[in-house]
C-alpha cells in the first residue's frame, strides 16, 4: 500500500474512533421512533410447528419505545402469537440502503390490549399511519411487544445489545426527525461543502461523492465514495462527521453547518 495512503487510512480510523456520535439506547430509540413503520415480525407457527413464521407488519412505538400493532383476527402472525406470544420484530432504518445502515432486532412477548386501553392505542397507531382506516373493523384488535432483548447492528463495527430498562430509559433524538430533510438540502445543494467539511477533518480523503445518509444532534453520517493514492479502485463507506457542538435545534444545525463550511473552506489567495 501507497504510504501516503497508510497514513490517511489511520487518521481516518483514528477520526471515527474518536468521532462524538448517540450512545446506543438513544440510537436504538431514534431508530424505532423515525421509522418509517413498518418492520418484520418473526413468530413461532401456529401450522408448521418448530418453523418459524415471517410477515410484514406495520406498528408504531408508544412513549416507552414499545410496538404497538393491530391485526386482524385471520392473519396467520394473530394465530400465532395468540398460542405463543414469544417473537421478534426486525426494524431497518428509513434510509436504509446495506449491511452499512442500521437496524434493530426487538425480542420480546407480544400480547392482545385490554379494550378499555383501546383509545389510547388508536391514537398512538393513527399517528404513525393517519390512513389506517381499518383499525374501526370489529375484527382487528390491538396488541402491545413488551421488550425483552434488544439487538443492535449501527453499520460496520458498531453493534451490540441494550438492556429492556436501557431501552425504556432512553429517549429520540430530537434532531433526527427531521435530519433527512436536511441531509436532502445538502445533498442537492452544497455536496462541495460536504466534501470540504470532510477533507478538513481527515486530510488526504479526497472524495469524489459525498452523500449525507442521516443527521443527529451529534453529527452526520456521510457516504463517501474516493479512489485510493495511486490507485483506480474505487473505495466507498460510511464516515461519521461530528458537529463541534451538540445540536439543540434546526436553526442551531444551520448554523454549525455553515461554521463548518466556513472553517473548511480553503484560504483565499495572498495578493501578489
Amino acid at each position: 500500500m501507497d504510504p501516503e495512503e497508510m497514513k490517511t487510512q489511520a487518521a481516518f480510523a483514528k477520526h471515527q474512533q474518536n468521532a462524538p456520535k448517540l450512545d446506543f439506547a438513544a440510537d436504538v430509540r431514534t431508530l424505532i421512533e423515525y421509522n418509517h413503520g413498518f418492520a418484520v415480525m418473526s413468530t413461532n407457527s401456529k401450522s408448521t410447528d418448530g418453523y418459524p413464521n415471517g410477515s410484514v407488519v406495520g406498528f408504531a412505538p408508544d412513549e416507552n419505545g414499545n410496538p404497538i400493532f393491530i391485526f386482524s383476527g385471520m392473519s396467520s402472525h394473530t394465530q400465532d402469537v395468540l398460542k405463543d406470544p414469544r417473537c421478534s420484530l426486525t426494524v431497518a432504518s428509513k434510509q436504509f440502503k446495506g449491511a452499512a445502515d442500521g437496524r434493530v432486532n426487538l425480542m420480546g412477548q407480544v400480547k392482545l390490549v385490554p379494550k378499555d386501553e383501546k383509545e389510547a392505542m388508536k391514537a398512538v397507531y393513527l399517528k404513525k399511519h393517519p390512513g389506517a382506516f381499518w383499525v374501526e373493523f370489529g375484527d382487528f384488535n390491538f396488541f402491545k411487544m413488551e421488550i425483552e432483548k434488544t439487538n443492535f447492528v449501527g453499520g460496520f463495527a458498531r453493534a451490540g445489545s441494550i438492556t429492556p430498562e436501557e431501552y425504556k430509559n432512553a429517549k429520540p433524538d430530537t434532531i433526527s426527525e427531521f435530519g433527512m430533510q436536511i441531509a436532502a438540502h445538502m445533498n442537492d445543494d452544497h455536496q462541495g461543502s460536504t466534501i470540504a467539511m470532510i477533507e478538513s477533518q481527515v486530510s488526504g480523503i479526497n472524495a469524489s461523492e459525498a452523500i449525507i445518509t442521516s443527521v443527529d444532534s451529534m453529527g452526520m453520517y456521510v457516504k463517501v465514495t474516493r479512489s485510493p493514492v495511486n490507485s483506480e479502485e474505487q473505495q466507498q463507506f460510511k464516515m461519521r462527521l461530528p458537529f463541534p457542538r451538540k445540536a439543540e435545534s434546526r436553526k442551531d444545525v444551520k448554523n454549525i453547518i455553515v461554521e463548518m463550511t466556513r472553517a473548511a473552506a480553503p484560504a483565499p489567495a495572498a495578493e501578489a
